[in-house]
């Protein structure tokens, strides 16, 4: 046998041989790769790109538990949202519902979480560097509400938006569950709907009775307390 031909051979077997082990691999990567997308769109808001509630509650508690010195929560409302459906139409609200969202992720940074709960309401919890005091937690909730405030562009001219702010903070509350802390950042959003600012949740504020889940007071509240 030509001494090229014994050379040749058993690399050409194993050239065959990875070829036919890697046609299936390549599958199975693009499978999972494949799943893996579906997956993630599946936790995402594809109008806001925030997460949904469950996974937003799910990386929200995990961030608390391990900052909880530095750490924020806030829920946000967008004012007089049903109005501007009505009188602008669902493509302008739209585009503020993802303005919005784009908005508060680029405040929250990376080491942040941003949860659409449900129609024009938002979740946020972040850490924020606390090393300069209590002006930093007022420094950068004053630059959420900059940020809220911008007007939003569209095809007829720009938009004006506004939105109310409820604040937690686990640090000055003593208490780290999502739970709580949304139920107080809620009670303090409510309590300065109309001011234009944002607010505080106080430690009562955590004791504020809910029904199903929603404080006591929402619209709808009622009815669901009626069918319970």
């Amino acid at each position: 046998m030509d001494p090229v031909n014994r050379v040749a051979t058993p690399i050409g077997q194993r050239a065959l041989i990875i070829t036919t082990l890697a046609v299936p691999l390549t599958g199975w990567t693009v499978h999972a790769l494949t799943l893996h997308r579906r997956l993630a769109a599946e936790r995402r808001d594809p109008l806001t790109g925030a997460q949904r509630r469950a996974a937003f509650e799910r990386r929200a508690q995990r961030l608390l538990a391990r900052h909880q010195k530095d750490s924020l929560v806030c829920l946000v409302d967008l004012d007089n949202f049903k109005g501007l459906n009505d009188t602008r139409g669902h493509a302008a609200g739209d585009k503020v519902l993802a303005a919005t969202g784009e908005r508060l992720a680029r405040w929250a940074g990376p080491h942040g979480v941003v949860g659409r709960l449900g129609g024009d309401e938002f979740a946020v919890a972040t850490r924020v560097d606390t090393r300069a005091g209590d002006e930093a937690m007022e420094q950068r909730l004053q630059e959420l509400m900059g940020v809220l405030h911008e007007p939003v562009p569209t095809e007829t001219g720009p938009l004006a938006v506004a939105a109310s702010v409820g604040t937690a903070v686990p640090d000055y509350l003593g208490i780290h569950t999502l739970p709580a802390l949304l139920r107080g950042a809620d009670v303090s959003m409510y309590r300065t709907k109309h001011s234009g600012r944002y607010g505080w949740a106080e430690i009562e504020d955590l004791e504020t009775p809910t029904v199903n889940g929603r404080r006591v007071g929402r619209p709808g509240t009622a009815l669901l307390e009626s069918a319970a």
